[in-house]
């Protein structure tokens, strides 16, 4: 994703309640918010944020919109991000969780056939503190530096975030991919972006149980194709096994036939552990212990 104060964002579902809240925090923090969408709803403007029945108006009043940000019903999710995409936006962020699963596998068929950046669904979106919200972001846990964090959790991003900040190391963005078993954006893209980005010094990948290989992918990529530090923290090692898979999508493969167990190997945490001590990334026992390797990692 390009992201800068310049990036024209906007938000599919801005009449919904939450879309409307985020819609006003995000542009009081800084973020060039340029239009809404809802239709039935054009025509009126809501915080300073003119609101056009479709994506189609909204870039024909204002040209180049880069960036969506996703509010709408589940059931409505792949229509209206393929709306965004006809319209030629090219990164989309999907707030809304339990899109169905088959829609999620069709949007991002053509997402990939189209070049088009997708992260969520159940995603907080991005954060540059002090400079871009893009998303739900709380930005009061957040403060300006040279970490750059890559989640696959929800609100534990929060606890990382803040303790980094409390040991006085900032962050130049935060990713949170969402908390789904089939999401747009992989460990693996995020990891190549913030090894070209000339703000991060150190990278902070934070995951959780449940979901298949991409754990195996990440760590294979950060030791072939990865030069900065990367601190890892798997969410849920001492969680009992029966109880390891908390979102339902996920827990959906837990019940697969045994024909499928190759795709569910990797769901554990202590699986997911054992990959990245494998590749010989520092691996964190417990939150509080990540800006200690943070800070080691930029010392060295």
């Amino acid at each position: 994703m390009n992201l800068s104060t310049d990036s024209k964002v906007l938000v599919q579902g801005i009449t919904q309640p939450l879309g409307l809240y985020y819609a006003a925090r995000m542009k009081a923090y800084g973020t060039n918010v340029v239009a809404g969408v809802s239709t039935g709803q054009g025509g009126q403007t809501l915080h300073g944020i003119p609101v056009f029945d479709l994506v189609e108006q909204a870039c024909h009043h204002v040209e180049a919109v880069d960036t969506t940000i996703i509010f709408e019903e589940s059931y409505q999710i792949k229509d209206v991000a393929l709306e965004a995409i006809d319209a030629g936006i090219r990164q989309i962020i999907l707030f809304t969780g339990g899109i169905p699963p088959l829609d999620m596998v069709e949007l991002l068929a053509i997402a990939q056939a189209t070049k088009t950046i997708i992260l969520g669904p159940s995603s907080f979106g991005i954060i540059v503190p002090g400079n871009v919200l893009l998303g739900t972001h709380e930005s009061e846990f957040y403060r300006p530096g040279s970490v750059g964090l890559i989640t696959r959790g929800s609100y534990l991003i929060y606890e990382v975030a803040l303790g980094l900040t409390q040991a006085n190391l900032g962050q130049s963005i935060a990713i949170n991919l969402g908390s789904e078993a089939i999401v747009g954006s992989s460990f693996s893209h995020w990891l190549e972006v913030l090894e070209k980005d000339k703000a991060t010094n150190v990278i902070v990948l934070v995951d959780q149980t449940g979901g298949g290989y991409e754990d195996v992918a990440a760590a294979a990529y950060i030791a072939q194709e990865i030069h900065k530090p990367v601190i890892s923290y798997i969410a849920g090692r001492y969680t009992p096994e029966t109880q390891l898979i908390c979102n339902p999508s996920a827990r959906l493969y837990t019940h697969l036939p045994e024909a499928m167990s190759n795709m569910t190997k990797m769901s554990t945490a202590q699986e997911k552990v054992a990959v990245f001590k494998q590749g010989r990334i520092p691996v964190a026992e417990r939150p509080s212990q990540i800006p200690i390797l943070v800070q080691k990692a930029l010392d060295h």
